[in-house]
């Protein structure tokens, strides 16, 4: 089974230096291939996809003025073309919205593929880095399980994440239990269950919104391209992840003990993308984060031997 770990590092400011470098670059060669495709499509009304942008991207790093292409590994570069292609994959599908450019203050991230990392008594070593990533283990991958690709993000607040992806063919459930249980989703309570148990929403967003809107109106004040403004931008960052990390450490032990408790696992199956369409509970349902409720219960389930349905919702009032 596929897992993946997320872990918190502290880069060397060598490290650093050539992860952001990286990051430009994966950012530079996306940017570039979604103008070329869109461009191509505009003007010709010719598709372009990854075996031609990849030939392109041969030909950019040929070029003098583009010539730092070559001073990071290519893999993360040929990962961004691949992530490109997926998706226009998605988009016309009809499952997502035409790509966007990405933008430097978002961070970004790089993906690394075997050839580009090596993976040596339990340590992480990335492509043109002569050290280790000081990972901070929160928690080990398990024994004989070789991490397949890896991918390194920087955060807006500045933090550093780094993403192991690898097969675990042991599948350790939980012992069984008779019990089976139906959630309800909202926002008053995050869940009810079909027992009558009411889970209280914590509401993260709003704990912290004076805060924020006080950071972000001083944000605002300060001169685009100057020094403050860029720590006003990082501490905004910091408070949205603040938000982020405690939703997310709620959630994670709110659906584990859920998995834990029950055999059987029903939910409503929400169109949450609808739902937030309306302007005076949109705020309010992002920060209930249903999407990732039923997203965590799922792969959870499916790790520990659990059942997980997802049902209509009329059905489930029923």
């Amino acid at each position: 089974m596929e897992k993946a770990y997320s872990y918190r590092f502290y880069p060397t400011p060598e490290q650093e230096s050539l992860l952001r470098r990286t990051l430009g670059c994966v950012r530079l060669v996306y940017n570039k291939a979604l103008h070329e495709r869109t461009q191509s499509w505009y003007k010709r009304q010719e598709r372009v996809g990854y075996t031609q942008t990849s030939s392109m991207l041969t030909d950019w790093k040929k070029q003098e003025e583009l010539n730092f292409l070559n001073e990071v590994s290519c893999v993360p570069l040929q990962q961004g073309l691949r992530h490109l292609q997926t998706a226009f994959t998605n988009f016309f599908a009809g499952r997502t919205k035409y790509p966007n450019f990405k933008k430097k203050h978002q961070g970004g991230s790089a993906e690394f593929t075997k050839s580009a990392f090596k993976f040596k008594e339990k340590q992480i070593y990335l492509a043109k880095c002569s050290e280790p990533l000081a990972i901070r283990w929160s928690r080990q991958i398990p024994d004989k399980c070789e991490p397949s690709t890896v991918t390194v993000r920087l955060h807006p607040s500045g933090r550093w994440h780094i993403s192991i992806k690898f097969d675990d063919p042991i599948i350790q459930p939980l012992p069984a239990t008779d019990k089976a249980i139906g959630i309800d989703l909202g926002i008053s309570s995050l869940v009810i269950t079909s027992d009558g148990d009411k889970i209280s929403n914590p509401q993260h967003y709003k704990k912290h919104y004076r805060r924020l809107r006080q950071a972000q109106k001083s944000l605002a004040r300060k001169q685009k391209g100057s020094k403050n403004r860029e720590k006003a931008r990082i501490k905004v960052a910091k408070i949205h992840a603040q938000i982020t990390d405690s939703r997310k450490d709620h959630l994670h032990k709110l659906t584990t003990q859920l998995v834990r408790e029950n055999q059987t696992i029903v939910a409503e199956n929400l169109a949450v993308k609808n739902l937030v369409k309306n302007p005076k509970l949109s705020q309010a349902i992002s920060d209930a984060s249903w999407g990732e409720i039923t997203r965590q219960l799922a792969y959870k389930c499916r790790w520990y031997g659990r059942n997980y349905i997802e049902i209509d919702r009329v059905r489930l009032r029923r």
